[in-house]
């Protein structure tokens, strides 16, 4: 629900973030209990059933990632004083 934080995680990873719903494990659950009995295929029909089903945002990395590599290079050390 927080559009901020899977935005910045999309630029801070490179990687596109998609949003489900809310109830994301309520709905995990459901569809293994349907895998589990055979009302459903394997773990890609399972992701098909949820994104026909479900309303999903797509967060796609914006721009410049030099921000980002200088925060990781400077966290990639430690804290300073720590062995």
């Amino acid at each position: 629900r927080n559009a901020l934080l899977c935005q910045l995680t999309a630029d801070a990873c490179g990687l596109p973030v998609v949003a489900g719903p809310a109830e994301a494990a309520a709905f995990g659950n459901v569809l293994v209990q349907a895998r589990a009995q055979g009302r459903v295929g394997d773990l890609p029909a399972m992701r098909r059933l949820l994104a026909a089903t479900q309303p999903l945002t797509w967060y796609e990395p914006r721009g410049d990632t030099r921000r980002w590599e200088t925060a990781r290079a400077r966290l990639a050390g430690g804290p300073p004083g720590l062995p």
